[in-house]
C-alpha cells in the first residue's frame, strides 16, 4: 500500500474513534462521583458528608485537568517512542560506519 493510502486510513480511523462514541452514546455523561453519590443515597438516605470543601472550583476545571493529564501522558509516550527510535537509528548508523 502507498503511504498516502495508509495515512488516509489511519486518519479516517481516528476520526471515527472520536465521532462514533458521541453519536452512539445518548444521555448524560455523568461521572463516577455522581454515580457514587447516588449509590450512597440509595443505601443510606440520611447520610451526611464528613466535611464540606473549602473552595468549590468551577465544573469545567475537572475536565480541564483531565485534558491536561491526557496531553502530558501523550507527550511523555511520544517522547519515549522518539527517544528509542533515535537510539535505534543512531546505533544502525554507527554499525554502518564500521
Amino acid at each position: 500500500m502507498k503511504t498516502r493510502t495508509i495515512t488516509g486510513l489511519v486518519l479516517l480511523a481516528v476520526i471515527l474513534l472520536a465521532a462514533l462514541p458521541l453519536l452512539l452514546v445518548s444521555g448524560d455523561f455523568g461521572g463516577a462521583d455522581g454515580a457514587a453519590e447516588a449509590a450512597i443515597t440509595q443505601i443510606n438516605p440520611h447520610y451526611t458528608p464528613w466535611f464540606q470543601p473549602l473552595l468549590e472550583p468551577p465544573p469545567e476545571t475537572e475536565s480541564m485537568l483531565f485534558a491536561l493529564q491526557a496531553a502530558l501522558g501523550a507527550g511523555l509516550i511520544g517522547y519515549i517512542i522518539g527517544l528509542f527510535k533515535g537510539r535505534k537509528d543512531a546505533s544502525q548508523s554507527d554499525a554502518q560506519k564500521d
